[in-house]
C-alpha cells in the first residue's frame, strides 16, 4: 500500500505508526529523492507500505511529483490511501480528484479530525464517501485512533481489485473535448501505462512529459489534443492547464461544502500563536530566538555527550609513526582514528540536532520560521526552506547537504549546498576554538565566524549568477501548531542518524588509514615541499602547514590533532598569533572533508563537487592571503 497526500497531512506520522523500525530509508531509482518503505504484519497479512513524497499535483514541476505519479500508475500498488488534512478537505481534495483519475483502488483517510473540530469544522465521512465513490476513514494519527479501521478498510479495498469510484466530471466544453480525446486514445490502443482519461486530461493541461510520451506513439492524439487545448484557451482566455485546475477546484469545493459542516469559529490558542511567530516585527525575533535555540542547544547538549564520549575513547591518542612503526599508525592513526572521529565528533552533535529539529519541525514552527527568512535566502537564490539544512550545516555539512533534498529544484539544492560547505561544522569549530580562541583570544574567534557568514553571502550571490536558472518562489504549507509526538521524532532522529553513519563512518576508516599510509611511506613531504609557495610565501605559514591541509581534507579537526602531535601542546612557541588566526581561517575555508566530498559527488556528480571543491580551495588561498597581510599591520 502507498500513503499518498500533500504535505504535513501526518502521512509520516501514520507510516511511523504503521511499520515502527521496520523501515528502509534510500533513494527512489536514478533519483536523489528519498524512498520510505516499511513493512507491517497486520491479521495475518504481510504489507509492503510506501511513504510516498508529500506533493500537491501529478504535474512535472518537481521530482517529488514524477516519482509519485510514476509509482502509482506504472508500478501499481494494490492500493493506495490518500491522506487528507480535515481541517483544510477542500485544498486536499484537489489531488484527490487526481488520484481519482488515476483510477487505483483507493481509501481516503481524513486526519486531524481533532484540530478540524478545534476549529468549528465537522466532517460527514459519509456523504465524502458517497460523493466520491471510495471508503473514507477518520483518524487522529498521532494518538493512534482509527489506524485499525483504516487497515481494514485498505485491506478489503485491495481484495476487491475493483474501483467504484465516481468519475467527477468537468464542465460541458471542457469535458466533451476530454471525452472525445479519450475516445480516440482509446481507439489507438495506446500502451502507456497510464488511464486514458488521466492521459487525455494530462494533454489538455499540456503536460511536457505526457505530450513527448503519446507524440512517441501516435501523432494524431498529440496533434488533436493540441487542437482541443487551443479551443479551451479560446474558450476562457487563460492556459488550459489553469482552466483544469480551476475545475478541479469547483468539483473539491462542491463535494467539500457538502462533507463538511462549520459550527461556531473560536479563535485557537494555535491561531493566536501564529499571528505572532509571522508578525512582521515579531516573527523576526522568533526567528532568531528558534534559530539561536537549536544552535545554541546542538552545541550545548552536543559538547557535553562529546565531552563523556572523548573521556571514554581517553586512551586514544595519535602515535609517531617514527617510533611506533607503520603498521601501527595506519591501524592506529588512521582506522581506529576514523572510529573514534567518527563517534565523538559526529554523532553528539548530530543526534541532538535531529531531535530538536524533528520537535520543531512536527510542531509546525519551522514552516514559519522558513516563511519568515524567505526574503533574506532569496538574496542568494533560495528560498526559506534552504535555511533548515544551512543551520544543519554548523552540526556537519554531510547531512546537511542530505537534508536539502526539501528543496524543489537541482539548482536550488547544489546553490545550498555549496553554501553549506563554507559553514564551520563541529570539526571547524574545534579548530577555531582549539587555534584561536585558546592562543589569540576568543573575540578573534568570533570575528572569525563573522567574516565566515560574509563569505557565504558573496560566494552565494557569486554562484547565483553563474549557475543557470532561475529562483523559484516559496510555496510551502502552514499547517496548524500541534504538539509533537516525541516517539516520532525519534523514529525520523534514528532514520537519519542510521543512513548518516553508514556514509561518514566507512569514509573516516578508509580515508584515514590511507593518508596515514602515505605518511608513513613518505609521499607526503614532496608534496609538502610543492605546497611551500602558497602556505609559506603567500599565507605566511610555516612549512609544515601542507601536510596539516591534507590531513585536513580527511577530517578538518586533524589539522589541529597533527599540529599538536608534530610540534607538541606549546603551539604559542610554534605560532605567531597571526598565523594562528590564518590557520583556523584557512581550515574553515579549505576544501570539504571527504565525507562532505562523497555525498556531493552522490547528490550532484563528479563535476559538481568538483567545482564546489575548487570554489573552497580558491576561496581559502585569496581570503588567508589577504587576511595575511592585513592582520600583520594589526600585530
Amino acid at each position: 500500500m502507498a500513503l499518498a497526500g500533500n504535505a504535513n497531512v501526518g502521512k509520516s506520522v501514520i507510516f511511523n505508526d504503521l511499520t515502527g523500525s521496520n523501515q528502509i530509508i534510500g533513494n527512489w531509482p536514478g533519483k536523489t529523492i528519498e524512498r520510505a518503505e516499511g513493512k507491517l504484519h497486520f491479521e495475518g497479512y504481510d504489507i509492503d507500505v510506501i511513504d510516498l513524497p508529500g506533493i500537491y499535483s501529478f504535474s512535472t514541476y518537481s521530482l517529488e511529483e514524477i516519482v509519485s505519479r510514476e509509482y502509482i500508475a506504472l508500478e501499481k500498488p494494490d492500493v493506495v490511501i490518500n491522506v487528507v488534512d480535515a481541517a483544510v478537505l477542500e485544498r486536499n481534495l484537489f489531488f484527490t480528484m487526481q488520484l481519482v483519475e488515476m483510477e487505483v483502488p483507493l481509501v481516503i483517510c481524513v486526519n486531524q479530525i481533532d484540530i478540524a473540530k478545534q476549529k468549528g469544522i465537522n466532517i460527514d465521512t459519509e456523504k465524502l464517501q458517497a460523493a466520491l465513490g471510495v471508503p473514507v476513514v477518520a483518524t487522529v494519527a498521532v494518538r493512534g485512533e482509527g489506524l485499525h479501521e483504516l487497515m481494514e478498510t485498505a485491506i478489503e479495498t485491495a481484495e476487491k481489485k475493483e474501483n467504484k469510484f465516481t468519475i467527477q466530471e468537468y464542465g460541458s466544453e471542457v469535458e466533451n473535448r476530454i471525452k472525445k480525446l479519450t475516445d480516440l486514445i482509446r481507439s489507438k490502443n495506446l500502451d502507456l501505462g497510464y488511464p486514458s482519461r488521466w492521459i487525455a486530461i494530462k494533454l489538455i493541461e499540456n503536460d511536457p512529459e505526457i505530450q513527448k510520451l503519446v507524440k512517441s506513439k501516435s501523432e494524431e492524439v498529440a496533434n488533436l489534443a493540441y487542437n482541443l487545448a487551443g479551443e479551451i484557451e479560446d474558450i476562457h482566455r487563460e492556459p488550459s492547464f489553469s482552466v483544469i485546475a480551476s475545475e478541479r477546484y469547483a468539483l473539491a469545493n462542491r463535494i467539500a461544502e457538502g462533507a463538511q459542516m462549520q459550527s461556531e469559529i473560536k479563535i485557537t490558542f494555535s491561531e493566536k500563536l501564529d499571528r505572532i511567530v509571522t508578525h512582521r516585527v515579531y516573527g523576526y525575533i522568533t526567528s532568531a530566538l528558534v534559530i539561536g535555540g537549536l544552535l545554541l542547544w546542538t552545541f550545548v547538549v552536543g559538547n557535553f555527550f562529546s565531552g563523556l564520549l572523548s573521556d571514554a575513547f581517553s586512551f586514544f591518542q595519535p602515535v609517531d609513526p617514527q617510533i611506533s612503526g607503520g603498521l601501527v599508525s595506519v591501524l592506529w592513526n588512521g582506522a581506529f582514528g576514523g572510529i573514534v572521529a567518527g563517534v565523538t565528533l559526529v554523532i553528539p552533535f548530530v543526534v541532538p540536532f535531529y531531535i530538536m529539529l524533528s520537535l520543531i519541525e512536527n510542531s509546525g514552527i519551522l514552516t514559519r520560521v522558513a516563511f519568515m527568512m524567505d526574503t533574506l535566502m532569496h538574496k542568494i537564490g533560495l528560498h526559506g526552506k534552504a535555511l533548515i539544512p544551512m543551520i544543519l550545516g554548523y552540526g556537519c555539512n554531510v547531512p546537511a547537504i542530505d537534508q536539502t533534498r526539501i528543496l524543489e529544484t537541482r539548482r536550488e539544492r547544489l546553490l545550498a549546498s555549496f553554501a553549506i560547505t563554507f559553514a564551520p561544522c563541529a570539526a571547524r569549530t574545534i579548530i577555531v576554538l582549539g587555534l584561536v580562541a585558546v592562543f589569540v583570544n576568543i573575540w578573534w574567534a568570533i570575528a572569525l565566524y563573522a567574516i565566515d557568514l560574509a563569505i557565504i553571502f558573496i560566494m552565494g550571490r557569486i554562484a547565483l549568477k553563474v549557475v543557470p536558472g532561475e529562483s523559484t518562489g516559496l510555496i510551502m504549507e502552514m499547517h496548524s501548531f500541534k504538539v509533537p509526538s516525541l516517539s516520532t521524532a525519534l523514529k525520523q532522529t534514528w532514520t537519519r542518524t542510521k543512513s548518516l553513519i553508514y556514509l561518514v563512518l566507512p569514509i573516516y576508516v578508509i580515508a584515514s588509514a590511507l593518508i596515514q599510509a602515505l605518511y608513513v611511506l613518505g609521499v607526503l613531504g614532496p608534496i609538502n615541499a610543492a605546497l611551500t609557495p602558497i602556505t609559506v610565501m603567500w599565507l605566511g605559514l610555516p612549512a609544515i602547514s601542507g601536510i596539516l591541509l591534507i590531513f585536513g581534507i580527511v577530517r578538518k579537526e586533524f589539522v589541529l590533532l597533527m599540529l599538536v602531535t608534530l610540534v607538541g601542546p606549546n603551539l604559542a612557541a610554534f605560532l605567531t598569533p597571526v598565523q594562528f588566526i590564518v590557520l583556523a581561517l584557512v581550515s574553515m575555508l579549505f576544501i570539504p572533508c571527504l565525507s562532505t566530498i562523497t555525498i556531493l559527488i552522490r547528490e550532484f556528480g563528479v563535476k559538481a563537487a568538483t567545482y564546489i571543491s575548487a570554489a573552497n580551495l580558491i576561496t581559502a588561498i585569496v581570503i588567508g592571503g589577504v587576511a595575511f597581510r592585513v592582520l600583520s599591520l594589526v600585530f
